[in-house]
């Protein structure tokens, strides 16, 4: 994981490689072009910030990403898994400031502890991934599914905001409060809670 410069977008947060796509990267179409060109601009990224040579082929996709109506520059984001090559981290001091390894519980941990900074649709792909022994895994559980795409809405409430995905009863309408099926992460001040109770 890096942790990215605080000056920029999504600034002092820890972070798996990657980053906006380029035009060099493709063209944005139908959903299969989107695809292959976030896999090049995945690649591209992860050489140019942590020095880490990949291949397209070798990238599983794990999850697609739109941030909430209201968010003043709304990236969508492909998450990708990939085993990575036993190399050394080069990182440029600029847009990535520092990098470690860690389990996905860790960082989780850490997050909790007050340690690091997470968003949330990389709190909830490390969540995930902390129900795989391995790397191998979790490669192949992602590689037998469809990746999942998640909406996000947000809500405030007493004890921190919520994040609500499709399925939630309160998603179509923002409203947090509403009863009925669970899909999202309450962001407490300390412990962040992952529910998901579709029934």
């Amino acid at each position: 994981m890096l942790k990215r410069n605080s000056k920029i977008a999504f600034g002092g947060m820890w972070v798996f490689p990657g980053g906006r796509v380029d035009p060099e990267d493709g063209p944005l179409g139908s959903d299969t072009d989107e695809q292959e060109t976030a896999r090049r601009a995945a690649v591209r990224e992860a050489q140019e910030e942590a020095g880490l040579e990949l291949t397209t082929d070798s990238l599983i996709a794990f999850s697609h990403w739109t941030p909430p109506p209201t968010t003043p520059r709304r990236f969508l984001t492909w998450f990708f898994l990939a085993a990575a090559p036993e190399s050394e981290i080069v990182i440029d001091g600029g847009e990535i400031h520092e990098h470690a390894w860690m389990l996905p519980l860790e960082a989780l941990e850490r997050r909790n502890a007050g340690k690091i900074e997470l968003a949330p649709p990389t709190w909830i792909t490390l969540n995930e991934l902390t129900g795989h022994a391995d790397t191998l895994s979790a490669l192949e559980a992602t590689r037998a599914r469809v990746p999942e795409r998640f909406e996000t809405r947000i809500a405030i409430e007493e004890d921190g905001p919520v994040a609500m995905w499709k399925g939630d009863a309160g998603w179509p309408d923002g409203d947090a409060g509403r009863p009925g099926a669970r899909h999202r992460l309450r962001m407490r001040t300390g412990q962040w809670l992952y529910e998901r109770n579709l029934g």
